[in-house]
């Protein structure tokens, strides 16, 4: 039988030449990475944290209304008064957010509180459900149905919530899930998982070739999740991702997330395993006395320029813990190859510390960024063989 050949488009060798055009020159790439110093998660979080005080900020101010009325241009009147605005925390599931609230004094007998702010700090069952409305209303896109829900919440009616504020919070949800990438070059594609208290999300960033960072899409669901992955890649497929360019995947090792990146976007795909999930997976399987030789050995591995030594130091590593430790050997040697890509796209090692790992710097590498802005981030999407068939 002949061996079938996937023939690569012209699109395909377009994003090829691309990606060896940023390869290429000693490493020294086009995209200074000063403001490109987050992980992917962090990325996402930020959003979801502007939405979220965003959305808080307007309750509050609702919850306000019902004991001031709207505030009104001009000399106050009434026994509660509006007294500008002061800054305070709360936290939604396990993460605290930082908020402006309406500020009320009652004539005669000093502040007065804002009832939706002070349930929200002491309750912590309203915080699940809060964030649980959120998170809600950005799967399923029921934008028109978030505010009004967290509202309700804390116990502002859904009749105080003006179309207007409906109108500009849900904008702000359809643009992070709505926008279309047709127009836009991506290179490399982050996909990492996050939770926010109970609620498990997905989610994509992309890098174009300017080396600007875009939220591609967000999915209730973990890496693990075979339906939630599919979901988040349809999606960008569906929303201008070409599946017939290629892009540089950097995953965790979630088998589901491997098989539905093959399955939407096609074989041809290169990926990039992230080093830093598998060295918790194999250390977790390890006694703490052996954790730290094993990590070193690991990382040394990872060092080396070319795929085949690096696979081979890895290989000897697994036979020496197979005989004690089973488990860490059968998961280092899970998905070894993937975790040389970068080095079969012979990639410059100043990027390995960026594209190996969905935190896309860390620790001493932030500093160095920092130190060095004309520094390169990385390159993007993958090479095609001089022949053009893979």
């Amino acid at each position: 039988m002949k061996k079938p050949y996937q023939i690569v488009t012209r699109a395909a060798k377009e994003s090829a030449a691309v990606v060896e055009q940023f390869c290429q020159g000693n490493g020294q790439m086009l995209l200074p990475i000063v403001s490109l110093i987050e992980s992917a998660s962090q990325v996402v979080e930020s959003v979801i944290h502007e939405i979220q005080i965003h959305a808080l900020e307007t309750i509050f101010t609702l919850s306000a209304e019902q004991i001031a009325g709207p505030r009104t241009p001009g000399k106050p009147s009434g026994e509660v008064r509006w007294h500008g605005r002061q800054t305070g925390k709360i936290k939604l599931a396990d993460r605290e957010v930082k908020v402006k609230r309406p500020r009320l004094r009652h004539k005669t007998e000093g502040e007065v509180r804002i009832p939706a702010y002070e349930k929200l700090r002491h309750d912590r069952g309203l915080q699940q459900h809060m964030l649980g409305a959120l998170m809600h209303g950005v799967s399923t896109r029921e934008y028109d149905e978030v505010l009004p829900k967290m509202a309700e919440t804390v116990g502002v009616s859904r009749s105080s919530v003006s179309r207007q504020a409906i109108e500009a919070s849900a904008e702000q949800l359809k643009t992070l899930r709505e926008k279309r990438w047709d127009q836009t070059e991506i290179l490399v594609i982050y996909i990492d998982g996050q939770r926010f208290g109970a609620h498990h999300i997905l989610s994509a960033v992309g890098v174009d070739r300017e080396g600007r960072k875009h939220i591609l899409g967000i999915e209730a669901g973990a890496t693990e999740n075979a339906a939630a992955v599919k979901r988040l890649l349809t999606h960008l497929r569906d929303h201008g991702l070409a599946t017939d360019r290629t892009y540089l995947f950097v995953i965790d090792g979630a088998k589901a997330l491997r098989a539905a990146i093959e399955e939407v976007f096609g074989a041809s795909q290169h990926v990039q395993r992230c080093r830093n999930h598998k060295l918790r997976n194999v250390l977790d399987e390890l006694p703490e006395e052996q954790q730290g030789q094993t990590l070193n050995l690991m990382r040394a591995a990872w060092k080396v320029t070319t795929p085949e030594e690096g696979e081979k130091r890895l290989e000897q590593l697994a036979r020496f813990l197979e005989r004690d430790h089973e488990s860490a050997a059968r998961s280092l040697r899970e998905g070894m190859a993937e975790m040389f890509t970068l080095q079969r796209l012979k990639l410059p090692p100043s990027l390995y510390k960026c594209l190996a790992t969905t935190n896309v710097i860390e620790g001493s590498g932030r500093a160095e960024a920092i130190r060095n802005s004309e520094e390169i981030i990385w390159s993007a999407s993958t090479k095609i063989n001089s022949s053009g068939i893979t």
